[in-house]
């Protein structure tokens, strides 16, 4: 059975000084993960990871995961959480995560949470932090539905706050779609089909439903953003956020070694 108490308490008993940062990003589509993401992978110096990302790359690589996941999504088919979460331990033990890791998206679901305790309760580890983004459901909707991806690298555009530098207007004001080119590497970017006012109440829905349950699985070792503010302003509660997480882990880790943990903080 999964022992939730042991992913949730500060620190279990098996705790260990060498365990891995493992940050779970929590928030609506349009919070601003993307803008609160960078500030996470700057003080930690942990990749990012977002289920999407690995699914499309398990599937180019043609991993036995990625067949699979192919498979039920050619038949239109949702990818079941079993798989996801055989992906996401796949993935989480490449070398680049040896330090731990973010989770972007993921999990969504109670189960999915469950799932995750489960995968890193196999290596006597446990989420360290959960940061939950919150936006009101009527900013999420202009942000939304003016945004645009590019599909490589994750990285969002908006029309209105935050332009690619390619971007040019037609006559009645909208977009050109030729013009909509990612500024780093001149790729075309796209706008998601459930992008539209419609589909996000459907979207949001679903995500009040599913979250609830996943903010009490993660109560204590919650953390709250107000993503409700400018970009500048968010990044910088952002870093204050994670120079505390980091000053916490680092007296967690070094009990005995508490003098050095305020000049730690002032090096990141």
């Amino acid at each position: 059975s999964i022992k939730i108490s042991a992913l949730t308490r500060s620190r279990p008993e098996n705790f260990s000084t060498n365990m891995r940062d493992i940050i779970v990003l929590i928030g609506p589509p349009g919070a601003g993960k993307g803008t609160v993401a960078p500030i996470i992978i700057q003080k930690t110096g942990v990749p990012q990871l977002s289920t999407g990302q690995m699914l499309r790359a398990a599937v180019k690589a043609g991993t036995t995961i990625g067949k699979q996941a192919q498979g039920l999504m050619a038949k239109g088919k949702l990818v079941p959480d079993e798989i996801v979460a055989r992906l996401v331990k796949e993935r989480t033990e490449q070398r680049d995560c040896s330090r731990g890791f973010i989770l972007d998206g993921f999990p969504r679901t109670i189960n999915q949470a469950k799932l995750l305790a489960k995968i890193l309760e196999e290596n006597n580890e446990y989420v360290t932090l959960a940061i939950e983004i919150r936006v009101p459901d009527s900013v999420l909707e202009t942000r939304i539905c003016g945004r645009w991806m590019h599909k490589a690298s994750g990285r969002s555009y908006h029309v209105t706050f935050s332009p690619p530098k390619s971007m040019k207007l037609l006559s009645n004001g909208k977009p050109d779609v030729k013009t909509m080119k990612d500024d780093k590497t001149g790729e075309m970017l796209y706008q998601r089909k459930d992008d539209t006012p419609e589909a996000l109440k459907t979207r949001l829905g679903v995500y009040h439903k599913n979250t609830a349950a996943i903010l009490k699985f993660y109560n204590e070792i919650l953390k709250v953003l107000d993503g409700d503010q400018s970009i500048k302003n968010v990044q910088k509660e952002a870093a204050v956020l994670m120079d505390d997480h980091m000053t916490s882990t680092f007296i967690l880790r070094n009990p005995y070694n508490l003098v050095d943990a305020p000049k730690r903080r002032s090096k990141l």
